[in-house]
């Protein structure tokens, strides 16, 4: 990573984990962790627990995310949450289109875009995840792929959000299978989105812009993935739900 140009972020998305008081218990013991990192710390937790997540995390380092939003204001959309329901309670992330909606959910690049431009408009800063299926790796059509999520999903968003939204490369491949792309394949990937971000914006907002790993990072992988000069932190599962390994992450995104 580059830390002269843009900024480390080490993010946990809990997915669907933690109760109320596991939250709580959870974001005290990571409280004092946190607060040796020098990279940006994000927790992005469930819907029931972001209240008790926004009151437990003021004064600290620590910043708190959803993990989806829709991309309308109002309306007749049930089960759904708004950009401005968010930013009311003080969330001041979202993931959007992790491959689980994708997958799960039927989430497509065109409402990733939407939600995208409305989490903007609201003041949220997104982390907009892209990835390849196996089959598409194996068919070598990685960066056809991920060109095209890139494309879309930031499409019609303004060189200055762009510099506002992290993206985060997750090899569908290698999440919550214990797969873990290596160094170089994360180099590899990484960088292509960044020269596309250079030729669809700048070459000065593509090195603004944080981009994540998220496939399986781990304590015993950290150091070496955020050392690659395009790696920027990650995006992390199973390992933020645990104190002490989401430690050793903020540790290694920090000294690296």
């Amino acid at each position: 990573m580059n830390k002269e140009l843009r900024q480390a972020i080490i993010a946990g998305n809990w997915k669907m984990n933690k109760t109320r008081p596991e939250a709580r218990a959870l974001i005290e013991e990571l409280k004092p962790i946190a607060a040796e990192a020098t990279c940006g710390v994000v927790i992005c937790v469930p819907f029931t627990n972001l209240e008790t997540a926004v009151e437990l995390t003021k004064g600290t380092n620590i910043k708190v995310g959803a993990e989806n939003v829709h991309f309308e204001e109002k309306g007749a959309f049930t089960g759904e949450i708004s950009a401005a329901m968010l930013t009311e309670i003080g969330v001041e992330y979202v993931i959007i289109g992790h491959s689980e909606r994708r997958q799960y959910f039927g989430e497509t690049d065109e409402t990733v875009n939407k939600r995208t431009k409305a989490a903007l408009k609201a003041g949220l800063k997104p982390i907009v995840c892209v990835g390849e299926l196996l089959w598409e790796r194996e068919c070598n059509i990685t960066e056809e792929v991920i060109a095209r999520q890139i494309k879309l999903d930031l499409y019609d968003v303004s060189a200055e959000d762009v510099k506002k939204t992290v993206i985060a490369y997750e090899p569908v491949w290698a999440i919550g299978t214990g797969k873990t792309a290596s160094a170089a394949q994360a180099q590899e990937v990484c960088a292509f989105i960044r020269a596309t971000l250079a030729k669809l914006y700048s070459k000065e907002v593509a090195d603004a812009v944080t981009i994540q790993y998220g496939g399986s990072m781990n304590p015993g992988n950290a150091a070496e993935l955020v050392a690659q000069p395009d790696v920027d932190g990650g995006l992390i599962g199973g390992a933020s739900l645990k104190a002490a390994d989401f430690g050793v992450l903020l540790k290694a995104a920090s000294e690296g």
